[in-house]
């Protein structure tokens, strides 16, 4: 999701993170900026920053801020394997920064999607002659997300609703200004009560409760994202890329993780 913030009197942005973008690396908490509009097309946000810069007499970027990103990233494909230019503890954000990347290599044809890089990160290994290079298995890749024959996305492709669930909270969450007038401790305050209706629903073993309630949270588990200038979405990830390669073992219901 790309951020067209205001802050008023300064300047008109864009950012796909508005709490380090605004808060941390220019200052400026929550209140002291707007959101002018959101959307998940690059070309379309990086154009409407031009048109409002314009329209409210700021300073007009020089180059639209979807060529900020274009990839510096060389992957170097072979028959069995596609090598990043850089070492793991640095593959993450490039990653990030060439979302929509695409690559081929003898067999298969690849482009980049964001829910692709907790895989990645979960598999990638330093390449044997560089350490400052990494390197995923090819066939591996294409089996976990491209081969249509055994690839879930595939329903998420021909439904496109099932793909943008979040986005559609969210839009429903814009157009009721949650996003204007509310805030996380709100968000936080109505997670506790979700959580509640969750607990009664587990105690009376409420089948259509339980569904509702866990619903319900992640309603404003969503909301709670967005108003800390992140998303769920990024939120998920990094919890997977964490936990991708735990180990433990079960303990009286629960899992343990291994220290």
């Amino acid at each position: 999701m790309y951020y067209l913030y205001h802050i008023p009197g300064k300047k008109i942005g864009v950012t796909r993170n508005l709490n380090n973008r605004v808060t941390e690396q220019q200052g400026y908490a929550p209140g002291e900026y707007e959101v002018l509009l959101t959307s998940t097309d690059i070309d379309y946000i990086s154009m409407k920053e031009l048109e409002l810069q314009q329209s409210y007499g700021y300073r007009k970027d020089r180059t639209l801020y979807k060529n900020l990103f274009k990839s510096n990233m060389k992957i170097n494909p072979t028959e069995q394997t596609s090598t990043f230019p850089v070492p793991l503890n640095k593959l993450k954000g490039n990653l990030m920064d060439n979302i929509g990347l695409e690559w081929e290599t003898p067999d298969y044809k690849f482009k980049l999607a964001k829910e692709h890089v907790p895989w990645i990160m979960q598999n990638a290994k330093t390449s044997m002659y560089n350490d400052d290079r990494s390197y995923i298995y090819n066939k591996a890749f294409y089996e976990a997300f491209f081969n249509p024959k055994h690839n879930p996305k595939e329903e998420c492709i021909t439904n496109k609703l099932s793909c943008e669930r979040f986005d559609l909270i969210r839009d429903w969450a814009a157009v009721r200004g949650i996003y204007d007038e509310g805030n996380t401790i709100v968000q936080y305050t109505k997670l506790q009560e979700e959580a509640g209706e969750l607990a009664k629903a587990l105690l009376n073993n409420d089948h259509d409760e339980i569904n509702d309630a866990i619903g319900d949270m992640v309603v404003v588990l969503t909301n709670l994202a967005h108003l800390h200038g992140t998303e769920i979405e990024d939120c998920i990830d990094s919890a997977y890329t964490e936990i991708a390669g735990r180990t433990g073992k079960m303990i009286n219901g629960t899992f343990v993780k291994d220290e």
